[in-house]
């Protein structure tokens, strides 16, 4: 029963210990991100966004959703603007509760009869308090979209070229280049959801994309931190690969991501039962969707994309080409003792597999007396120990 409670998955994720092969198996998730990048990047191109009235420009109406016959519907208003107009509005939405509530009708740009035309019908048909003079209308120009869009896309070419100088300068360049392409893969991936559900993108929409750039990169910083430090000396070590050691930190960051993730969706899911369920602001619903979106595939990225890019970035140079071989030289030269019998089979380490096990004190302590245990079978003395200590002791001898 104990080592059926060991083996489960939440033992494995609480413990961190290098159980799941993320990093060996990144082809395979390549191949998962990959598809899903296209859909979107397909659904980007052929069918584009549905463009909110500040990027398309049109008229705004406003009007009290209070009436003499109760609270105004969002369906009757929509009635009564085709009744007007002859077409459907671009969107329809309620505002606020309670007596300050409103309903905002966004279209294409009306004239002046048209809007005149339009306010008429709303009143007689919807009867809302204040009369026609409580109708309000507003046009809007599509160049303030179209500035919002350029300082947006300024503003993230900024934040690329200072993400990638510091990340540079913190980690090395491996690790920047593969944190741009997981935060480039969370913009394309938001941006095409939105396009395949049909979101209407505002300017809220934009902001919220900004801001979980943040998110991915704060936790994909997390995994490479615990990554340098597995892989501090690694060259001079033949026990783990570079990508194993990165795996190993990964597991050893996963549980941390997993909670971080959820507990940053709490709020945004806030944002959408009650900023948009129950006080019905439209704005609300732009940036949470956006964030929601952004937080669940940036947290992935950071664990399936960001690390093993990292890797096969890394295993380019051609001294972690060596280590590796050098590593897996020793593996198999242990296994051939093994199957001779030079070395017990249990001392046999790992398979060769990309899966290694935890780096705290306990495991050090039990891979070291293994090490010891298959240099003595093997003939060779051990790097700790006396035999070390008697090749660093001095002599003796006086030279005349």
């Amino acid at each position: 029963m104990a080592e059926a409670k060991k083996g489960n998955v939440f033992h494995r994720l609480y413990v961190g210990n290098g159980a799941f092969d993320i990093v060996g198996k990144r082809k395979r998730w390549y191949v998962v991100f990959g598809l899903i990048l296209l859909i979107c990047i397909g659904s980007i191109v052929f069918r584009g966004f549905n463009l909110g009235i500040d990027f398309t420009g049109g008229t705004r109406i406003q009007l009290p959703a209070a009436s003499s016959a109760g609270i105004i519907g969002v369906e009757p208003v929509r009635d009564s603007y085709e009744r007007a107009i002859g077409h459907e509005p671009a969107a329809v939405q309620s505002v606020g509760t309670g007596a300050s509530a409103t309903i905002q009708i966004r279209s294409e740009t009306l004239n002046a009869e048209e809007v005149a035309k339009l306010k008429t019908a709303l009143n007689d048909d919807l009867k809302p308090e204040g009369g026609v003079d409580a109708i309000s209308d507003s046009a809007v120009s599509a160049s303030w979209g179209g500035e919002i869009t350029s300082q947006a896309l300024i503003a993230l070419l900024v934040f690329f070229v200072a993400v990638m100088i510091f990340l540079a300068l913190y980690f090395e360049l491996s690790m920047a280049i593969a944190a741009l392409v997981a935060v480039l893969h969370d913009v394309l991936i938001t941006a095409g959801v939105y396009s395949l559900v049909g979101f209407e993108v505002s300017p809220a929409t934009v902001i919220g994309l900004l801001t979980i750039l943040g998110f991915s990169l704060y936790d994909t910083v997390v995994v490479f931190d615990k990554v340098r430090e597995n892989t501090r000396g690694l060259l001079g070590l033949t026990r783990r690969t570079y990508g194993e050691a990165a795996n190993l930190a990964v597991n050893q960051t996963l549980m941390r991501s997993i909670n971080t993730s959820l507990i940053a969706l709490l709020p945004v899911l806030g944002l959408l039962a009650i900023g948009v369920g129950l006080l019905g602001v439209g704005t609300l619903q732009d940036l949470a969707l956006v964030q929601l979106t952004g937080i669940a595939i940036g947290a992935l990225s950071s664990i399936y994309i960001a690390t093993p890019v990292a890797v096969d970035l890394k295993m380019r140079d051609p001294r972690y080409k060596a280590q590796a071989a050098r590593v897996h030289a020793r593996r198999e030269n242990l296994a051939r003792k093994a199957a001779a019998g030079e070395v017990a089979a249990g001392q046999v380490e790992g398979g060769g597999g990309d899966i290694v096990e935890s780096t705290d004190d306990e495991s050090l302590q039990a891979e070291l007396r293994k090490e010891k245990a298959m240099a003595a079978a093997a003939g060779v003395p051990s790097r700790t120990g006396k035999a070390a200590d008697a090749r660093r002791r001095p002599t003796g001898k006086k030279h005349r």
